[in-house]
Protein backbone atom coordinates (compact mmCIF):
# COMPACT_ATOMS: atom_id res chain seq x y z
CA UNK A 1 0.00 0.00 0.00
CA UNK A 2 1.20 3.46 -1.05
CA UNK A 3 1.85 5.81 2.14
CA UNK A 4 2.55 9.34 2.28
CA UNK A 5 6.37 8.91 2.70
CA UNK A 6 6.66 7.06 -0.79
CA UNK A 7 5.03 10.18 -2.12
CA UNK A 8 7.58 12.32 -0.46
CA UNK A 9 10.41 9.87 -1.49
CA UNK A 10 9.41 9.78 -4.76
CA UNK A 11 8.69 14.11 -5.35
CA UNK A 12 11.94 14.72 -2.91
CA UNK A 13 9.56 16.96 -0.48
CA UNK A 14 8.68 16.44 2.93
CA UNK A 15 6.00 14.20 4.18
CA UNK A 16 4.35 17.32 5.76
CA UNK A 17 4.45 18.72 2.27
CA UNK A 18 3.04 15.67 1.16
CA UNK A 19 0.30 16.11 3.61
CA UNK A 20 -0.62 19.92 2.53
CA UNK A 21 -1.13 18.93 -1.10
CA UNK A 22 -3.27 15.96 -0.45
CA UNK A 23 -5.65 18.21 2.10
CA UNK A 24 -5.98 21.12 -0.26
CA UNK A 25 -3.60 23.38 2.08
CA UNK A 26 -2.36 26.68 0.76
CA UNK A 27 1.04 27.22 2.29
CA UNK A 28 2.71 25.66 -0.34
CA UNK A 29 3.58 26.43 -4.20
CA UNK A 30 0.51 25.27 -6.94
CA UNK A 31 3.40 23.92 -8.57
CA UNK A 32 4.28 21.27 -5.87
CA UNK A 33 1.15 20.65 -4.80
CA UNK A 34 0.34 19.52 -8.75
CA UNK A 35 3.36 18.00 -8.58
CA UNK A 36 2.61 16.09 -5.38
CA UNK A 37 -1.22 15.14 -6.68
CA UNK A 38 0.21 13.90 -9.86
CA UNK A 39 2.71 11.41 -8.32
CA UNK A 40 -0.43 10.04 -5.96
CA UNK A 41 -2.70 9.10 -8.55
CA UNK A 42 -0.08 7.57 -10.48
CA UNK A 43 0.71 5.35 -7.61
CA UNK A 44 -1.96 4.40 -6.33
CA UNK A 45 -2.28 6.45 -3.21
CA UNK A 46 -5.42 5.94 -1.67
CA UNK A 47 -5.87 7.97 2.05
CA UNK A 48 -6.13 6.06 4.84
CA UNK A 49 -9.69 6.21 6.58
CA UNK A 50 -8.67 5.16 9.69
CA UNK A 51 -5.64 7.61 10.15
CA UNK A 52 -8.01 10.14 9.40
CA UNK A 53 -10.57 9.13 11.69
CA UNK A 54 -8.04 9.45 14.51
CA UNK A 55 -6.31 12.86 13.41
CA UNK A 56 -10.41 15.10 13.10
CA UNK A 57 -11.90 12.42 15.77
CA UNK A 58 -14.37 11.84 13.13
CA UNK A 59 -14.90 8.33 10.78
CA UNK A 60 -16.70 10.13 7.82
CA UNK A 61 -19.79 7.79 8.29
CA UNK A 62 -23.30 9.19 8.02
CA UNK A 63 -26.22 6.98 8.86
CA UNK A 64 -29.09 7.04 6.76
CA UNK A 65 -32.24 5.85 8.43
CA UNK A 66 -35.45 5.26 6.15
CA UNK A 67 -38.13 2.40 6.99
CA UNK A 68 -41.39 3.16 5.13
CA UNK A 69 -44.30 0.86 5.88
CA UNK A 70 -44.46 0.31 2.11
CA UNK A 71 -41.05 -1.48 2.05
CA UNK A 72 -40.96 0.22 -1.08
CA UNK A 73 -37.11 0.08 0.06
CA UNK A 74 -34.91 2.27 -2.75
CA UNK A 75 -37.70 1.99 -5.21
CA UNK A 76 -39.58 4.20 -3.91
CA UNK A 77 -40.75 6.70 -6.18
CA UNK A 78 -40.06 10.17 -4.23
CA UNK A 79 -37.35 8.99 -1.98
CA UNK A 80 -34.78 7.14 -3.75
CA UNK A 81 -33.89 9.84 -5.99
CA UNK A 82 -33.94 11.81 -2.61
CA UNK A 83 -31.60 9.87 -0.93
CA UNK A 84 -29.64 9.11 -4.07
CA UNK A 85 -28.71 13.10 -4.33
CA UNK A 86 -28.18 13.17 -0.78
CA UNK A 87 -25.74 10.32 -1.10
CA UNK A 88 -23.91 12.10 -3.80
CA UNK A 89 -23.83 15.63 -1.86
CA UNK A 90 -22.18 13.79 0.95
CA UNK A 91 -19.64 11.74 -0.53
CA UNK A 92 -18.76 14.81 -2.71
CA UNK A 93 -17.75 15.99 0.81
CA UNK A 94 -15.65 13.03 1.45
CA UNK A 95 -18.04 11.19 3.92
CA UNK A 96 -19.84 7.47 3.22
CA UNK A 97 -23.05 5.80 3.93
CA UNK A 98 -24.80 3.63 6.05
CA UNK A 99 -28.34 2.31 6.45
CA UNK A 100 -28.99 1.87 10.07
CA UNK A 101 -31.60 -1.02 10.56
CA UNK A 102 -32.78 -2.99 13.61
CA UNK A 103 -29.87 -5.91 13.89
CA UNK A 104 -26.31 -6.43 12.95
CA UNK A 105 -25.89 -9.94 12.77
CA UNK A 106 -28.16 -11.94 15.23
CA UNK A 107 -28.08 -9.24 17.64
CA UNK A 108 -31.08 -6.32 17.66
CA UNK A 109 -29.77 -3.09 18.71
CA UNK A 110 -32.16 0.42 18.35
CA UNK A 111 -31.66 3.35 16.03
CA UNK A 112 -29.39 4.61 18.21
CA UNK A 113 -27.71 1.75 19.14
CA UNK A 114 -26.55 1.18 15.73
CA UNK A 115 -25.40 4.48 15.01
CA UNK A 116 -23.19 4.69 17.33
CA UNK A 117 -21.75 0.95 16.42
CA UNK A 118 -21.29 2.19 13.00
CA UNK A 119 -19.50 5.57 14.60
CA UNK A 120 -21.89 7.23 12.37
CA UNK A 121 -20.98 11.17 12.52
CA UNK A 122 -24.57 12.34 12.09
CA UNK A 123 -27.59 10.60 10.55
CA UNK A 124 -30.61 11.55 7.87
CA UNK A 125 -33.84 10.64 8.51
CA UNK A 126 -36.38 10.29 6.17
CA UNK A 127 -39.63 8.07 5.71
CA UNK A 128 -40.41 6.32 9.32
CA UNK A 129 -42.73 6.47 12.26
CA UNK A 130 -41.66 9.82 13.70
CA UNK A 131 -44.11 8.75 16.47
CA UNK A 132 -41.96 5.46 17.21
CA UNK A 133 -40.16 5.47 20.60
CA UNK A 134 -36.71 4.16 18.57
CA UNK A 135 -37.13 6.98 16.01
CA UNK A 136 -37.49 9.54 19.17
CA UNK A 137 -34.49 8.17 21.00
CA UNK A 138 -32.52 8.72 18.38
CA UNK A 139 -33.20 12.12 17.84
CA UNK A 140 -33.11 12.55 21.26
CA UNK A 141 -29.76 11.32 21.30
CA UNK A 142 -27.51 14.48 20.64
CA UNK A 143 -25.77 12.79 17.42
CA UNK A 144 -26.51 15.79 14.51
CA UNK A 145 -29.74 15.15 12.26
CA UNK A 146 -31.40 16.23 9.41
CA UNK A 147 -34.97 15.12 8.81
CA UNK A 148 -36.81 14.84 5.58
CA UNK A 149 -40.02 16.16 5.47
CA UNK A 150 -40.89 16.37 9.26
CA UNK A 151 -40.60 18.90 11.87
CA UNK A 152 -39.04 17.37 14.89
CA UNK A 153 -37.95 19.50 18.07
CA UNK A 154 -34.82 21.46 17.80
CA UNK A 155 -33.77 19.52 14.47
CA UNK A 156 -32.41 20.30 11.25
CA UNK A 157 -35.15 19.55 8.38
CA UNK A 158 -35.57 20.31 4.99
CA UNK A 159 -38.80 20.19 3.64
CA UNK A 160 -40.46 20.02 0.26
CA UNK A 161 -42.79 23.04 0.21
CA UNK A 162 -46.05 21.10 0.52
CA UNK A 163 -47.99 23.81 1.23
CA UNK A 164 -47.28 25.68 -1.47
CA UNK A 165 -47.14 23.18 -4.11
CA UNK A 166 -50.67 21.81 -3.52
CA UNK A 167 -51.95 25.77 -3.19
CA UNK A 168 -50.45 25.90 -6.84
CA UNK A 169 -51.69 22.77 -8.13
CA UNK A 170 -55.38 23.20 -6.94
CA UNK A 171 -55.22 26.58 -7.80
CA UNK A 172 -54.23 25.90 -11.86
CA UNK A 173 -57.58 23.31 -11.63
CA UNK A 174 -59.78 26.20 -10.25
CA UNK A 175 -59.06 28.42 -13.05
CA UNK A 176 -59.23 25.46 -15.51
CA UNK A 177 -63.19 26.17 -14.58
CA UNK A 178 -63.83 23.15 -12.06
CA UNK A 179 -65.43 23.99 -8.24
CA UNK A 180 -65.86 19.93 -7.52
CA UNK A 181 -62.91 19.05 -7.07
CA UNK A 182 -61.92 15.60 -5.39
CA UNK A 183 -59.15 15.03 -3.17
CA UNK A 184 -57.48 11.46 -2.22
CA UNK A 185 -54.95 11.94 0.15
CA UNK A 186 -52.14 9.99 1.36
CA UNK A 187 -52.27 8.22 5.13
CA UNK A 188 -51.82 10.57 7.99
CA UNK A 189 -48.15 12.49 8.50
CA UNK A 190 -46.71 15.76 8.69
CA UNK A 191 -46.84 16.06 4.92
CA UNK A 192 -50.57 15.15 4.19
CA UNK A 193 -51.79 17.13 6.90
CA UNK A 194 -49.60 20.43 5.51
CA UNK A 195 -51.34 19.30 1.78
CA UNK A 196 -55.15 19.04 3.13
CA UNK A 197 -54.76 22.07 4.96
CA UNK A 198 -53.22 24.11 2.08
CA UNK A 199 -56.31 22.46 -0.31
CA UNK A 200 -59.23 23.48 2.01
CA UNK A 201 -57.67 26.71 2.25
CA UNK A 202 -57.12 27.38 -1.25
CA UNK A 203 -61.14 25.72 -2.48
CA UNK A 204 -62.21 28.67 0.26
CA UNK A 205 -60.13 31.29 -0.94
CA UNK A 206 -61.70 31.19 -3.73
CA UNK A 207 -64.99 30.67 -2.59
CA UNK A 208 -65.57 27.05 -2.75
CA UNK A 209 -67.39 24.89 -0.15
CA UNK A 210 -65.42 21.59 -0.28
CA UNK A 211 -68.01 18.46 0.44
CA UNK A 212 -66.72 16.05 2.67
CA UNK A 213 -67.33 12.87 0.57
CA UNK A 214 -65.25 14.33 -1.86
CA UNK A 215 -62.31 14.08 0.38
CA UNK A 216 -61.08 10.65 0.95
CA UNK A 217 -57.90 8.27 2.92
CA UNK A 218 -56.06 6.51 0.58
CA UNK A 219 -52.24 5.60 0.25
CA UNK A 220 -49.37 6.83 -1.01
CA UNK A 221 -47.84 4.97 -3.87
CA UNK A 222 -51.43 2.91 -3.60
CA UNK A 223 -53.01 2.85 -7.32
CA UNK A 224 -54.71 -0.22 -5.99
CA UNK A 225 -55.82 2.05 -3.05
CA UNK A 226 -56.78 5.13 -5.00
CA UNK A 227 -58.92 3.15 -7.84
CA UNK A 228 -61.37 1.53 -5.61
CA UNK A 229 -61.82 5.20 -4.14
CA UNK A 230 -61.98 6.37 -7.50
CA UNK A 231 -64.68 4.02 -8.09
CA UNK A 232 -66.80 5.01 -5.63
CA UNK A 233 -66.25 8.44 -6.76
CA UNK A 234 -67.35 8.07 -9.90
CA UNK A 235 -70.67 6.13 -8.35
CA UNK A 236 -71.76 9.37 -6.79
CA UNK A 237 -74.92 11.19 -8.20
CA UNK A 238 -73.20 14.59 -8.04
CA UNK A 239 -69.47 13.24 -9.05
CA UNK A 240 -66.39 15.30 -8.94
CA UNK A 241 -65.54 17.16 -12.06
CA UNK A 242 -61.73 16.59 -11.40
CA UNK A 243 -59.83 14.83 -8.90
CA UNK A 244 -56.55 15.18 -7.35
CA UNK A 245 -54.27 11.89 -6.03
CA UNK A 246 -51.85 11.81 -3.38
CA UNK A 247 -49.07 11.60 -6.39
CA UNK A 248 -48.61 10.29 -9.71
CA UNK A 249 -48.50 6.53 -9.42
CA UNK A 250 -51.70 6.24 -7.48
CA UNK A 251 -53.11 8.63 -10.43
CA UNK A 252 -52.72 6.07 -12.92
CA UNK A 253 -54.35 3.53 -10.68
CA UNK A 254 -57.93 6.07 -10.61
CA UNK A 255 -56.76 6.51 -14.44
CA UNK A 256 -57.20 2.88 -15.28
CA UNK A 257 -60.75 2.88 -13.68
CA UNK A 258 -61.87 6.29 -15.97
CA UNK A 259 -60.77 4.40 -18.72
CA UNK A 260 -62.94 0.84 -18.01
CA UNK A 261 -66.20 3.27 -17.55
CA UNK A 262 -65.75 4.31 -21.08
CA UNK A 263 -65.02 7.59 -19.65
CA UNK A 264 -62.10 9.91 -21.06
CA UNK A 265 -59.45 12.26 -19.74
CA UNK A 266 -60.27 15.66 -19.64
CA UNK A 267 -63.17 15.44 -21.60
CA UNK A 268 -65.21 14.08 -19.02
CA UNK A 269 -63.24 14.16 -16.07
CA UNK A 270 -60.01 15.47 -15.21
CA UNK A 271 -57.11 14.53 -13.22
CA UNK A 272 -54.39 15.59 -11.01
CA UNK A 273 -51.18 13.93 -9.36
CA UNK A 274 -48.29 15.35 -7.07
CA UNK A 275 -44.49 14.91 -7.22
CA UNK A 276 -44.15 15.54 -10.54
CA UNK A 277 -42.41 11.42 -11.79
CA UNK A 278 -41.08 10.67 -15.06
CA UNK A 279 -44.24 8.64 -15.24
CA UNK A 280 -46.42 11.28 -14.97
CA UNK A 281 -44.88 12.89 -18.48
CA UNK A 282 -44.74 9.66 -20.42
CA UNK A 283 -48.28 8.19 -19.80
CA UNK A 284 -51.16 9.41 -22.26
CA UNK A 285 -52.59 12.31 -21.44
CA UNK A 286 -49.62 13.61 -19.87
CA UNK A 287 -51.06 14.17 -15.82
CA UNK A 288 -50.89 17.70 -14.52
CA UNK A 289 -49.14 17.44 -11.19
CA UNK A 290 -47.03 19.38 -9.11
CA UNK A 291 -42.90 18.22 -9.55
CA UNK A 292 -41.22 17.90 -6.42
CA UNK A 293 -37.66 18.74 -6.67
CA UNK A 294 -35.96 15.52 -5.11
CA UNK A 295 -32.21 16.40 -6.52
CA UNK A 296 -31.70 19.61 -4.46
CA UNK A 297 -33.66 18.42 -1.44
CA UNK A 298 -31.61 15.53 -1.21
CA UNK A 299 -28.65 17.84 -1.47
CA UNK A 300 -29.84 20.84 0.61
CA UNK A 301 -29.58 18.04 2.91
CA UNK A 302 -26.59 16.90 3.00
CA UNK A 303 -24.99 20.36 2.96
CA UNK A 304 -26.84 20.77 6.44
CA UNK A 305 -25.93 17.80 8.06
CA UNK A 306 -21.85 18.24 7.21
CA UNK A 307 -22.28 21.72 8.70
CA UNK A 308 -23.94 20.71 11.66
CA UNK A 309 -20.70 17.85 11.74
CA UNK A 310 -17.96 20.13 11.08
CA UNK A 311 -19.36 23.56 12.16
CA UNK A 312 -21.84 22.57 15.49
CA UNK A 313 -20.90 26.27 16.59
CA UNK A 314 -21.96 27.93 13.73
CA UNK A 315 -24.16 25.62 11.76
CA UNK A 316 -28.02 27.16 12.47
CA UNK A 317 -30.60 24.72 13.65
CA UNK A 318 -33.25 25.79 10.86
CA UNK A 319 -36.43 24.58 8.44
CA UNK A 320 -35.10 24.60 4.79
CA UNK A 321 -37.96 25.17 2.23
CA UNK A 322 -37.47 23.39 -1.19
CA UNK A 323 -39.65 24.91 -3.81
CA UNK A 324 -40.80 22.60 -7.19
CA UNK A 325 -42.68 23.78 -9.66
CA UNK A 326 -46.75 23.32 -11.77
CA UNK A 327 -46.43 20.99 -14.42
Amino acid sequence: MVSMKDISETCGVSIATVSKALNGRTDISTSTKERVLEVAKKMGYVPNSSARALKTNRTYNIGVLFADEARSGLTHSYFSPVLDSFRQGVEEKGYDITFLGRHVGKSELSYSEHSKYRGADGVIVACVDFEAEEVKELLQSGIPVVTIDYIFNDKACVMSDNIRGMEQLVSYIIQCGHKKIAYIHGADSFVTRSRIGSFLRTMKRYGIETEDRYIREGIYHAPDVSAKITHELLSLEDRPTCIVYPDDFSCIGGINVIRSKGLTIPNDISVAGYDGQRIARVIEPKITTYRQNTEQIGRVAATKLVELIEQPELALVERLDVQGELI
